[in-house]
């Protein structure tokens, strides 16, 4: 080997097979911002099944031994990255910043041609670049064949989409930022197939919440693999990220689980969920998120469900309150009538949240309103409204935000225009 090789070759500790001297080497790197060139610390690369963290230069290292052709990183604020590695030489990533800004479509909207394709094409109009699209929605549907499911033995009685890689293959082509949205403890199918496992009330019985529908115990680890399974799933169809809701326990009093419900026990089975999801979706670099109640952002407690703000942010990528003003039926400190000020009502509950967390805004990305009020005056969230709630979710400084209607019903009232498609991204 000539000496300018040597220069090259980062060498950490030697081998010695026989009579035969390998050099083993380190995969290392640093890891910037695309457009600043300023290092990224705290993000999430993976090689193989080995982990690694970016320090505050940007700087990661796996050390020695760890034998993988492909590195995978991510970060809160940016697209993800997939990379080969080649060579020897020290690895030099970027990540492209992305805010996305999505809308919300349901097992039927997504298999719905004449919805699905109204969403596509108010993305291609306005500013919107992503899609929250239900992997598994609030009654259980699964929109596609699903192997885990078929795997778990659970009937699939409504198939939405027929060829689910070839629409996410659709998609991506658009550049979308695509992210799965899986109802966890609210599923029907799953307790009708395990009665055992559901959320009893104060006789015994197994407990429905105001929709009539059962929950699942979110004490029972056992069957947490349901969602973990659909999880993975989602991450194998190429989904960037997959986001929890009703990781919760139900909102309502006198019920029984299978262990003592206490508070410490209730945070810490959402947060060992989160936990185990981590672990599950490590080789596939998608972030991962969680719905949480808006008012978790001024309940110092887990508002009896489970959800601590402090806690659940430490186990996931994303935290995404829902700061819907006709959710917030108590107010806010200053404000009786939430749908009268959306703007204060999402800028104060971010501010708040980041606060107590320590956390930047580019961890948050709340769901916004764009429905019909149902709490206070009925009054409809229009142009005004919308607009209000996304300015104080950039105020704040967010990795952007998404507006929600069960609907499926979206136009471009409070959105922006497309930006010209030689704009920096």
């Amino acid at each position: 080997m000539s000496i300018q090789a040597l220069k090259h070759w980062r060498c950490v500790g030697l081998l010695f097979l026989g009579s035969v001297c390998l050099t083993v080497q380190a995969l290392d790197g640093v890891l910037r911002d695309a457009s600043t060139g300023r290092p990224i610390a705290l993000a999430t690369l993976v090689a193989g099944d080995v982990l690694a963290r970016s320090d505050a230069q940007g700087r990661f290292d796996f050390g020695a031994g760890v034998h993988a052709t492909r590195v995978s990183a991510r970060a809160p604020g940016y697209a993800r990255l997939e990379r080969a590695v080649q060579g020897v030489e020290p690895l030099a990533l970027t990540l492209t910043p992305l805010r996305p800004k999505a809308i919300y479509l349901t097992p039927y909207g997504l298999g719905s041609a004449t919805l699905r394709g109204d969403a596509l094409k108010l993305i291609d109009d306005t500013e919107l670049n992503a899609l929250v699209i239900d992997i598994k929605g609030d009654r259980g549907l699964v929109p596609f064949r699903s192997a885990s499911l078929a795997a778990a033995g659970l009937p699939q009685t409504a198939v939405t989409v027929s060829d689910m890689p070839a629409l996410m293959k659709t998609l991506r082509a658009r550049d979308l930022y695509l992210i799965a949205r899986i109802v966890v403890f609210k599923d029907e199918p799953l307790a009708a197939a395990h009665p055992q496992w559901t959320v009893r009330d104060a006789h015994g019985a197994q407990w429905k919440d105001r929709e009539g529908l059962p929950w699942i115990d979110p004490f029972r680890r056992e069957a947490w693999e349901r969602n973990l399974a659909l999880a993975e799933e989602a991450a194998q169809l190429g989904f960037d990220e997959v986001q929890f809701d009703y990781l919760r326990f139900p909102d309502a009093t006198g019920l029984q689980f299978c262990e003592p419900d206490t508070e410490e026990r209730r945070i810490a089975a959402i947060n060992g969920f989160l936990d185990a999801a981590q672990r599950r979706l490590l080789r596939y670099n998608v972030f991962v998120a969680a719905d949480v109640f808006g008012y978790i952002a001024w309940n110092s407690n887990d508002t009896h469900i489970g959800q601590q703000l402090e806690a659940v942010a430490r186990h996931v990528d994303y935290l995404s309150p829902m700061l819907y003003p006709s959710g917030f039926t108590f107010g806010i400190p200053g404000h009786r009538n939430p749908v009268a000020a959306p703007y204060d009502i999402v800028y104060d509950s971010l501010q708040r949240a980041q606060q107590r967390t320590g956390l930047p805004g580019v961890r948050f990305r709340p769901w916004l309103q764009a429905f019909r009020d149902y709490a206070f005056d009925r009054r409809a969230f229009g142009e005004r409204e919308i607009r209000q709630q996304i300015e104080a979710a950039e105020a704040a400084g967010t990795d952007g935000w998404m507006l929600w209607n069960a609907r499926n019903r979206y136009d471009d009232e409070g959105l922006q225009a497309a930006p010209p498609s030689n704009a920096a991204p």
